[in-house]
């Protein structure tokens, strides 16, 4: 064996031996009893999710977490998702890797390593909003992500949440919005005794004009509303206000949550970068594809665009701000979703803010032990990030 490639196998020997350490595989469950209700993924099949169960002094703790997955706006790009995971629980992995937030070991997750911890499939495009009864024969779509929500939560009660001393709702990107947009709702649904919060990773999408100067998330928010029908489970302490579309961003809502919510956000989330500053269709000469790929590429032009809208996250977030009741650890990295991965929730390279990593940051938070609001200083002052390179 040459040099070369004795040196590439014992780096992959290396990384396995690391993935092995740090995550173990958890079997899905299909939640059977939801297809009476209605209570389905885009395509008709069972929800589903995957748990591990609590033990020791975490027994009747329980950490629901949402995988992301973006959303469909109408029933073409909601077709494209049906026969995938993300519409589908007959696509979906049948195990699934738990770390970060997920890990059952304390030197991982300290403070919630021994609670009941469940991932929460994604299949309804809406962040678990929408409710239409009627299916369309022409596409067979089923619109019941707020259903599905609710029926999780029900299967859960009935596995022993009923239970629960200590119960957070969490969720990364799409998931995590669906932690905002489902907080309080959650609450009512366990028991009144629980101590409950809300846990938002990269959850806080801003409602911002993209680089050819339109509101491109903005239409797209209410396509995805409209389509879903979803304005009847949004917050009302917002839809009585706005057009429903619009209480699809949390900067309209999250002052009118009750339960104590706490966000974890890069303020140059790359999903929003690519997704609502840059989209494609705002950049059809690809002028953005460098940067958008790996942020060390950006031109000085380029990087003052994303200043700005680091700026504009920052004011969207003036509604969590000023609350006793929510905290936010917002760094200034080029990342999306921090909390799934042992790297960036808890290790010894992990990213650091004002002397604490996430973990820390988010336990202290929930246990009352401290609270915390704190913002990074502008990129590319933090040294401790993990920005995100894509392909």
């Amino acid at each position: 064996m040459d040099g070369g490639l004795h040196q590439w196998v014992l780096v992959v020997v290396s990384l396995m031996i690391l993935v092995r350490t740090e995550s173990f595989f958890v079997d899905i469950t299909y939640v059977q009893s939801a297809v009476a209700k209605g209570a389905v993924c885009l395509d008709g099949s069972p929800p589903a999710y995957h748990f591990d169960k609590g033990f020791g002094a975490g027994i009747n703790n329980w950490l629901i977490h949402i995988e992301g997955g973006g959303w469909c706006n109408n029933a073409t790009t909601c077709l494209a998702r049906k026969s995938t995971r993300l519409g589908s629980s007959k696509q979906m992995a049948k195990q699934v890797a738990f770390s970060g937030i997920f890990s059952n070991k304390p030197k991982f997750n300290p403070d919630f390593y021994n609670w009941n911890r469940i991932k929460v499939r994604y299949c309804d495009g809406a962040s678990f909003t929408g409710d239409v009864e009627a299916v369309n024969p022409a596409t067979g779509l089923y619109y019941r992500g707020a259903r599905v929500f609710v029926a999780i939560v029900e299967d859960l009660l009935a596995k022993g949440m009923s239970h629960a001393q200590n119960a957070v709702l969490s969720g990364c990107s799409a998931g995590g919005l669906t932690s905002i947009l489902h907080c309080d709702k959650f609450k009512s649904l366990v028991p009144a005794s629980a101590k409950v919060k809300c846990f938002a990773d990269a959850g806080y999408f801003i409602n911002t004009k993209d680089v050819s100067g339109a509101q491109h998330i903005e239409q797209f928010y209410n396509d995805v509303v409209t389509t879903h029908g979803s304005a009847k489970n949004l917050p009302q302490s917002c839809t009585s206000k706005m057009k429903p579309g619009l209480c699809f961003f949390p900067q309209n809502m999250v002052q009118g949550i009750q339960t104590p919510l706490f966000l974890v956000n890069a303020a140059y989330d790359s999903w929003q970068i690519k997704n609502i500053l840059a989209p494609g269709v705002a950049d059809p000469h690809g002028l953005w594809h460098n940067c958008k790929t790996d942020i060390n590429k950006c031109s000085t032009s380029q990087l003052q665009v994303m200043q700005d809208f680091r700026t504009a996250f920052l004011g969207a977030l003036s509604g969590a701000q000023n609350s006793a009741t929510k905290g936010y650890y917002i760094n200034s990295c080029y990342a999306h979703c921090q909390t799934e991965m042992q790297e960036t929730w808890l290790r010894d390279d992990a990213p650091v803010l004002n002397g604490k990593n996430i973990a820390k940051a988010v336990g202290d938070w929930y246990y009352d032990r401290s609270p915390f609001q704190k913002i990074d200083c502008p990129y590319p002052c933090d040294k401790t990030c993990h920005n995100r390179v894509f392909e």
